[in-house]
């Protein structure tokens, strides 16, 4: 086997001390030294193919500069936007991100968090999955770094950094409404986690809000991992009502992607007959013949925010921040 390079064998080469060989590899500004000394010194390592020690680096720092990233989807574009994002944020601050989907189940979510701890990650940011609040109280009973980003627990005192949904829901349907739509449906997930209830319940306060008081009816939920039928099935019931929509909103643009394609086969006209909206863009839809209006979550300021106050909080900053950020309504062609 071919032997590592070591620090004092670019000391050797460069004729320096192997003390400011490790200073120049371990820090990104090199102001004690010379210009010419540090290039000198990062050009013998890269011709001689170092790799930092990262066992002896965390026993020294107590630090191993890696942060688990558990998102609910990776299939999902919302996800796995934000999964770039908050990657090439952790980088600029020196960490490095590994990833992994719970794909909405909570076992897998538990093993992932285990998994990652095993690995000594020095924090986590979280996309939470329903029935995973007691993993996630373990978490804080044992005093892990985490934040939670997207979805959150009202029940549980952490960090977390997401959109105002409420807020995001009424905004699309109220736009609806300024467009004429007089019957206007949702469809969404059938699920308790709290971004989802809230995306309901601001649906249902801007119907209410207008005069639209029996509106129950026009909400119709779907399973998490909804199939194309049954999302196919839910948005034909709200079009052979005796009162057919003439507006709709999606949960999310899974479910949106989905409505699409059925939408697509039947002998109506968006926006014409039918106005759609819904969360999060995602590239699919600018296919179809009429882009679809849309709740732009802020992802980049999610994925900043969220990486600041995990590094705050693994720097022993015991402090809660939890941050509510407001979606934009994006006008194209359906809405």
């Amino acid at each position: 086997m071919k032997k590592k390079v070591s620090l004092k064998d670019i000391a050797n080469r460069v004729g320096v001390s192997t003390a400011l060989v490790s200073y120049v590899l371990n820090n990104k500004k090199e102001g004690r030294i010379s210009e010419e000394s540090a290039r000198k010194i990062r050009e013998a390592a890269r011709e001689m193919n170092y790799r930092t020690n990262q066992i002896a680096r965390s026993l020294k720092t107590n630090k191993t500069f890696t942060i688990g990233l558990v998102i609910a989807d990776i299939s999902n574009p919302f996800f796995s936007r934000l999964a770039r994002i908050i990657e090439d944020e952790a980088e600029q601050k020196n960490y490095t991100v590994i990833i992994g989907s719970s794909d909405e189940k909570p076992e897998k979510f538990c093993k992932l968090v285990d998994t990652f701890l095993d690995k000594q990650v020095d924090g986590l940011i979280i996309a939470a999955t329903d029935g995973t609040e007691s993993c996630l109280n373990e978490l804080i009973e044992n005093n892990i770094p985490f934040v939670l980003v997207d979805r959150y627990f009202p029940s549980i005192h952490a960090n977390y950094v997401a959109l105002d949904n409420f807020k995001a829901a009424f905004t699309a349907t109220q736009q609806l409404i300024s467009i004429g739509c007089n019957n206007i449906g949702m469809v969404t997930y059938n699920s308790p986690l709290f971004n989802l209830t809230e995306r309901k319940k601001g649906f249902l306060a801007a119907l209410k809000e207008n005069g639209n008081r029996n509106n129950r009816s026009r909400l119709k939920e779907v399973s998490i991992k909804a199939r194309q039928d049954e999302v196919e099935k839910a948005v034909a019931n709200l079009l052979s009502s005796t009162q057919p929509v003439d507006g709709l909103l999606f949960g999310s643009n899974t479910i949106a992607v989905q409505a699409v394609k059925y939408i697509n086969t039947l002998p109506l006209r968006v926006p014409k007959d039918l106005a759609l909206i819904c969360f999060d863009e995602t590239d699919s839809l600018d296919l179809f013949y009429a882009p679809l209006t849309y709740i732009r979550q802020p992802l980049e300021d999610m994925a900043r925010q969220a990486t600041a106050i995990l590094l705050d909080r693994m720097d022993k900053n015991n402090k809660i921040t939890q941050v509510n950020i407001e979606g934009e309504l994006i006008i194209r062609k359906s809405a």
